[in-house]
């Protein structure tokens, strides 16, 4: 690995608001002035990337900024050639669709490649759903882990929820998770059948949002509370 090349320019990891929020209620002011400053920016979703560059940087002319497409379908080998920019002495942001760059989000490959250049790597503040949940979950904090997605299919997800349980049981350790919105609902009603009664569990939606609740109860209470999570962006946590 070489060292960090002074001549170079940065590649700043850019968090973006997790919902329809004015950017500079979530951010802090140093994003706007990295964005006003990068006309390179790597990107989950061009169409999103542009509407919150122009919210946060209305000055800023949408014909000179040059995106590059990062998500699953780009092509590994076109990946390294994003960071020319930064080769040629240009800073680069990387954008995601909702939080922040590389947690529960693409990036990390571009990010590690940075590295093996000698191109500094600068992450910015910003909200992530991951840590936001945690916060205020009131489980702990010390020992945790985001797990992702569950596997769709039931038999399958209902072994994945006893282990996660059991391993949080055994440690301590609070695991974390996501569904995809729509099917959070579903989701919900299986954790009430699959996990044990004691079981703490807290569901945290739309964090940021006007419409943000997180509630953390026992598995046994939640039936008299069951909340509408239907299409709304969601973190899960359980503590044994």
């Amino acid at each position: 690995m070489e060292n960090e090349h002074s001549a170079y320019g940065k590649l700043y990891l850019i968090p973006t608001p997790l919902g329809d929020t004015e950017p500079l209620e979530v951010l802090p002011f140093i994003v706007k002035q990295v964005v006003e400053g990068c006309t390179h920016f790597i990107v989950e979703n061009e169409k999103s990337a542009r509407r919150f560059i122009k919210k946060i940087a209305p000055r800023k002319p949408q014909p000179s900024l040059k995106l590059y497409l990062l998500n699953k379908y780009t092509e590994p080998a076109s990946i390294p050639g994003f960071l020319e920019p930064c080769l040629q002495g240009e800073s680069v942001g990387v954008l995601s669709e909702a939080g922040c760059p590389t947690i529960a989000d693409p990036g990390a490959d571009i990010v590690r490649l940075a590295h093996g250049k000698g191109i500094r790597v600068v992450p910015l503040v910003g909200p992530s759903s991951i840590i936001l949940a945690l916060m205020a979950s009131g489980l702990n904090g010390q020992n945790f882990a985001f797990n992702g997605y569950l596997p769709i299919e039931p038999a399958e997800r209902k072994k994945t929820l006893k282990s996660l349980e059991k391993k949080s049981r055994e440690s301590g350790q609070t695991q974390l998770f996501m569904e995809t919105p729509y099917r959070n609902d579903k989701l919900f009603s299986e954790l009430l059948r699959t996990l044990h009664r004691d079981t703490l569990l807290c569901v945290a939606a739309d964090l940021t949002l006007k419409s943000e609740t997180i509630r953390t109860l026992r598995v046994s209470e939640w039936p008299g509370e069951i909340p509408d999570l239907h299409k709304r962006p969601a973190i899960f946590a359980l503590q044994a």
